[in-house]
C-alpha cells in the first residue's frame, strides 16, 4: 500500500529528498503562499513546529502559485521571505502545483486520501493542510481557515506526551 513516504520532493534549496526520511514522524503538509490572506498562519505554523519538533513532528511547506498568483517569487525569494518575515525553520520545498495534470504526485496522493467537502479532491486555496501519521497515512485535511492552534488539538493523540518537569 502506498504512503506519503513513497514520494520524493525537491527542497527549496534544490536538493531531492525522499519523504521516507520522515518515517515515524507525524507530518503536517501545507501548500503555502507569501501573498495570501492566510500568510500570517506562518507564525502559528512555526510556533506549532517549535513546540512539537522534539516529539517527532514535522511541518513540510510547499509553495504554490496556483491560486491568484499569490506565490510569484523564485525559490530563493520565497526562502528569504519566510526566513526574514516569519523566522521559518521547518522544511520548505520547491514550488509545486497541487491541482491539475501538473500536480505533484504527493498532493495527488494526499487529496485522494483525505478528500474535502462532498468528496471533492481539488485543493481550494493556499494553506490547505494535510495531517499524516508516522506510517505515512493521510489522516485528515484542514481547510485554509483552520489555524495551527486548532490543529494542535489533533496532535495530542499522535505525539508522545510532553515530559513534566
Amino acid at each position: 500500500m502506498q504512503t506519503a513516504h513513497d514520494f520524493k520532493a525537491v527542497t527549496i534549496d534544490g536538493k531531492t529528498r525522499t519523504l521516507r526520511s520522515y518515517a515515524g514522524k507525524t507530518l503536517l503538509i501545507v501548500n503555502v503562499a507569501s501573498r495570501c490572506q492566510f500568510t500570517p498562519q506562518y507564525e502559528g505554523l512555526e510556533a506549532l513546529y517549535r513546540e512539537h519538533a522534539d516529539a517527532g513532528f514535522e511541518i513540510l511547506g510547499f509553495p504554490c502559485d496556483q491560486f491568484g498568483n499569490q506565490e510569484p517569487g523564485s525559490e530563493s525569494e520565497i526562502q528569504s521571505f519566510c526566513s526574514l518575515t516569519y523566522d521559518i525553520t521547518f522544511p520548505m520545498f520547491a514550488k509545486v502545483a497541487v491541482n491539475g495534470p501538473q500536480a505533484h504526485p504527493l498532493f495527488a496522493y494526499l487529496k485522494h486520501g483525505a478528500p474535502g467537502l462532498l468528496g471533492a479532491e481539488e485543493v481550494k486555496w493556499n494553506f490547505t493542510k494535510f495531517l499524516v501519521d508516522g506510517g505515512g497515512r493521510v489522516l485528515r485535511r484542514y481547510a485554509p481557515a483552520y489555524t495551527p492552534a486548532f490543529i494542535a488539538r489533533d496532535l495530542e493523540g499522535l505525539l508522545p506526551p510532553k515530559a513534566r518537569a
